[in-house]
């Protein structure tokens, strides 16, 4: 039943609408021909129990502009009239949006206190178009229906009610004495993504214990023994066969990354492989941290939500380095099929890689550009071999005191969580990028970033540093609680509650609670005593944080909900009890002669032909969606040369406001190279992005 009011927001008629503009030039891109305009509209959900009075107040004085809109509101039974063809896109009901929370808190400034509030939006098409036409062209264009739910017309007026509870009693999954077929399928159907040789593990220890996993330490060793956590095929065994030769490599992390890295034993080099990021040495008071990392599989999924939380997750780990770095500055490489592909080749559910990159692109804006950190630097390439798995690697430069690079948690200290609420989403993302990128996946593998909570979580967090209130930080991302909680617990041990959770809304069950991927939150190891001060920062900076929990030298992570036990987990076993893979590699030289050049004359068309190569063309069009003067710290700029229209061959920073030092910042990737010889194709990458900087 309808249950809201609406708020409808449109750019005035006299003045441009680019969000409108960019739906047209869209919606005529995917094949839909007529259409002469399309207008743009902001769409807002309100309870029916709002005073009208305050309705039209929140609209003028909180979501319309006053010089460059105008708005309608409308009630329950008073659908609105409409131009042309319409069509509403709204979240699904418990999927992330960081809007309508802005839009609640705005609200409570207004004095209008709303338990929920809900965003939408909308696109009327004018011309001669069928509407299911446009709400086709919406559905493959405008809209994702991974987290999204598209309709012709305006949505109905109701805001989403918080999805039922679920029953709280401990489920235990049957694993004792089932056979290799049963393994396979608890792991399948429980989105695990652990192999058969895991199963087995995690059975056998369960048989040693005389005991059946709860659904909580099973997904927990699932996390935690997951590609994305652990790295597993990097760190397992492979039996090479090259040319004939055999050759097993016990370890290959270490014995190259790791290896080098020692071999050369850099004295400022201050943290290596044991932290979220790692911690060079900048001068005598500051060190570097630095962090990249691919966030691939939900950026194929939901491109924008994925690049904005692969930012937002790099930055983080820069933020849990040590005790903590201030993000300075973002980078981003994008790996995309080819722009011009047919829409009739694209494999079965995989997006169009005009439509991942645009997304790629807007999520990395919109994220660093609300949370204040420049974008500075980054890449973008095109190859048929990216189509259905893109990839998207985000980078983070934060800088910290050089007494604040270690860390750890101690016995005694309190397990504080901080930042945003826990809800569904995000659950099995660590799994679920671990496995292949395959269709009907559920939208709960999806994360939708905040970066107004981040802001103000990087705040919070760096004022508690400065005072010293903490011992440990790490960041809530793959895996969660599970992973965050049960990494700091290693060598100790710890106890949680999780009823002491702040969740967005009721009804999630313990081990969703437990393993949630719920953006913008940290885990910080808190000394009692420092418990007060540190929560009367953190509420100074608007940022929600409670303690959950205590590490006690149990040696066991030991998880409860309303004092039942819902996991009980040996440390030893979680972090030392998955079995190492072992795969089998073989390398053949695919041969071939370097390619010849035939003199001419005139190379002025082949230059032409390069110069249109979507890995060459100007990437300007991307660069100046980003902001990279905010923090006053980019000395060399992106764009350079007389027009300010060439790209610069790396970025220059100088973090320490009045003062001289600076730090260049480049990018290398050589994709194309692998086919030929991945081991040049590592070396070329490393060249490049050193010759960049220098």
């Amino acid at each position: 039943m309808p249950n809201a009011w609406a708020i409808e927001v449109f750019h005035r008629d006299d003045l441009p609408d680019p969000e409108g503009d960019a739906a047209l030039a869209a919606a005529r891109e995917s094949g839909l021909s007529g259409v002469t305009s399309v207008r743009s509209i902001r769409g807002y959900l309100l309870p029916s129990s709002v005073p009208r009075a305050d309705v039209e107040r929140a609209a003028a004085d909180l979501l319309a502009d006053p010089i460059g809109d105008s708005f309608a509101l409308h009630s329950p039974g008073s659908p609105p009239a409409s131009r042309g063809v319409r069509v509403t896109v709204r979240r699904h009901p418990g999927v992330m949006d960081p809007v309508a929370a802005s839009v609640r808190r705005g609200l409570a400034l207004l004095g209008v206190e709303v338990e929920r509030a809900a965003t939408f939006r909308g696109y009327e098409f004018s011309g001669e178009v069928e509407p299911a036409s446009v709400l086709a062209a919406v559905r493959r264009t405008l809209a994702n229906e991974t987290i999204e739910t598209v309709t012709a017309g305006l949505a109905p007026l109701d805001l989403p009610e918080d999805p039922p509870p679920r029953p709280f009693e401990r489920r235990a999954i049957p694993l004792r004495g089932e056979g290799d077929a049963a393994l396979r399928r608890i792991s399948k159907e429980g989105m695990l993504s652990l192999g058969l040789a895991e199963m087995r593990a995690v059975r056998d220890h369960f048989e040693g214990l005389e005991r059946d996993p709860s659904d909580l330490e099973l997904e927990t060793i699932a996390q935690t023994w997951s590609e994305h956590c652990k790295h597993k095929t990097f760190t397992g065994r492979i039996e090479l066969e090259e040319e004939g030769r055999r050759e097993t490599i016990e370890d290959l992390f270490a014995s190259t990354i790791r290896k080098a890295t020692e071999t050369v034993a850099a004295p400022w080099c201050l943290s290596v492989f044991k932290d979220n990021a790692g911690i060079v040495a900048f001068d005598e008071r500051h060190a570097l941290a630095l962090k990249a990392e691919t966030h691939n599989h939900p950026s194929a999924l939901e491109p924008y939500g994925g690049a904005g939380t692969g930012v937002g997750g790099v930055i983080r780990d820069v933020l849990g380095a040590g005790l903590g770095a201030r993000p300075i500055a973002t980078t981003d490489v994008f790996c995309v099929g080819p722009p011009d592909l047919p829409a009739g080749s694209l494999p079965p559910g995989v997006l169009h890689p005009r439509r991942i990159l645009k997304g790629v692109v807007a999520g990395v804006r919109d994220y660093g550009n609300c949370l204040g950190v420049p974008t500075v630097a980054g890449a973008v390439l095109f190859d048929p071999g990216f189509t259905a798995t893109p990839l998207v690697f985000c980078g983070c430069l934060g800088i910290l005191p050089r007494d604040r690079t270690a860390k750890g948690a101690r016995e005694g200290d309190l397990v504080v969580l901080a930042g945003g609420r826990t809800g569904r989403d995000g659950i099995h993302g660590a799994t679920f990028s671990s496995d292949a990128l395959h269709a009907a996946l559920p939208g709960s593998v999806v994360q939708i970033g905040d970066p107004i909570t981040e802001k103000k979580l990087i705040e919070a967090v760096l004022r508690a540093r400065d005072e010293g209130l903490f011992d440990s930080i790490t960041d809530c991302g793959a895996g969660g609680l599970s992973s965050a909680v049960g990494e700091m617990a290693e060598g100790i041990g710890a106890e949680v509650d999780l009823e002491s959770v702040p969740l967005k809304y009721p009804g999630l069950t313990p081990a969703e609670i437990w393993v949630s991927e719920a953006q913008e939150r940290m885990v910080l190891a808190v000394p009692p005593g420092e418990l007060e001060a540190l929560l009367r920062i953190f509420a100074e900076e608007e940022v929600e944080a409670a303690a959950i929990g205590r590490f006690r030298p149990t040696g066991r992570l030991e998880v409860r909900f309303r004092g039942e036990v819902f996991g009980d987990l040996d440390l030893r076993f979680l972090h030392g009890g998955c079995p190492r893979p072992s795969r089998r590699a073989t390398w053949n030289d695919p041969g071939g002669a370097d390619p010849e050049l035939s003199p001419r004359e005139d190379y002025g068309e082949d230059l032409l032909v390069l110069l249109a190569h979507p890995d060459v063309a100007s990437k300007e069009w991307i660069v100046r969606q980003y902001d990279h003067e905010v923090q006053a710290g980019s000395a060399g700029k992106p764009l350079v040369g007389p027009t300010r229209e060439a790209p610069a061959d790396a970025a220059i920073l100088a973090p320490l406001p009045g003062e001289k030092q600076g730090v260049a910042l480049g990018c290398g990737i050589r994709p194309r190279l692998g086919r030929i010889d991945p081991y040049a194709m590592a070396a070329s990458a490393i060249d490049e992005a050193l010759r960049n900087v220098v």
